[in-house]
């Protein structure tokens, strides 16, 4: 009888279910290998960012971007401005939207100290890449968007159009200004923007999941307490650095709720891109 008009045995469909099931189980290992290794490289670049702050603190005596003439000047910096936000030695990494004395802020990007702050790192070999087209004493001449902000600010190893920005901000519980990196979907910085000449837009650009679980790995997993907290500076398209967004219940529209104060992971799975997250600087 000619075999080739035989269907397939019951044990010939079980050894193709069984080749499809591991096929479709190698796929899904994938994949999660694929986002854990996402997540692994994130943290490792804002653990290698921070090691090289403290690095070039100890050095330099100085936070990156912070560090005033004749200081900078002698270690072979560029030259720092004379106001406040243009390299001062304060402490603090704060931004400048004119070459004055009195438009310097924490969340100011274009020009100045959070801007500057990379041009440093690089400069004395501290971080990959290279950042020089920022200026201490003035704001960037046009907007800048897209890919051409990594000229600017580091592109998160995360991808999904995440960067990584410095900037300082007054953060509930903390009586004091702190200085953090950011890490959102940064959208431009348009020095042509009406009344927001020195904005920087950005949006959520992780998923809760990802949030959570660099939180929980660098942190405690918390989204409003510790030194990872969902922070998202956007100061063009919304009022200012704020909270990622959330509600008193959890949603598939929230990165955390303000009920108990944790990730929406059991919205959608946490699928949803609901997060930016912010960093304390580890320097004293």
């Amino acid at each position: 009888m000619d075999r080739s008009a035989w269907g397939f045995t019951l044990i010939e469909m079980s050894i193709v279910l069984v080749i499809i099931g591991l096929i479709v189980g190698g796929v899904l290992v994938g994949q999660d290998l694929i986002r854990s290794a996402a997540l692994n490289a994130q943290i490792a670049q804002i653990e290698k960012l921070q090691t090289a702050v403290l690095t070039f603190r100890g050095k330099y005596d100085a936070l990156p971007g912070d560090i005033a003439d004749p200081a900078a000047s002698n270690f072979g910096l560029t030259a720092r401005g004379v106001y406040a936000g243009e390299g001062d030695g304060n402490g603090m990494v704060d931004g400048i939207s004119f070459n004055d004395a009195t438009h310097h802020f924490g969340y100011v990007f274009g020009g100045g100290e959070t801007m500057m702050f990379w041009v440093d790192l690089s400069k004395v070999g501290l971080i990959e890449g290279s950042f020089t087209g920022a200026s201490p004493n003035a704001t960037l001449p046009a907007i800048v968007s897209g890919s051409a902000l990594g000229q600017y600010f580091p592109t998160a190893r995360i991808g999904q159009g995440n960067y990584i920005y410095v900037y300082n901000n007054a953060i509930t519980g903390i009586s004091v200004p702190v200085n953090l990196l950011g890490l959102s979907a940064t959208l431009n910085i348009n020095p042509t923007a009406a009344g927001c000449t020195w904005c920087m837009a950005s949006n959520p650009g992780l998923t809760v999941n990802q949030a959570y679980n660099i939180d929980k790995k660098i942190d405690d997993g918390m989204p409003t307490r510790g030194s990872v907290i969902a922070r998202l500076a956007d100061y063009q398209t919304s009022t200012g650095a704020g909270w990622s967004p959330n509600a008193a219940a959890a949603s598939s529209a929230t990165c955390f709720d303000t009920t108990s104060n944790t990730y929406s992971i059991n919205q959608n799975g946490g699928a949803n891109v609901n997060c930016a997250l912010a960093f304390r600087l580890k320097v004293p």
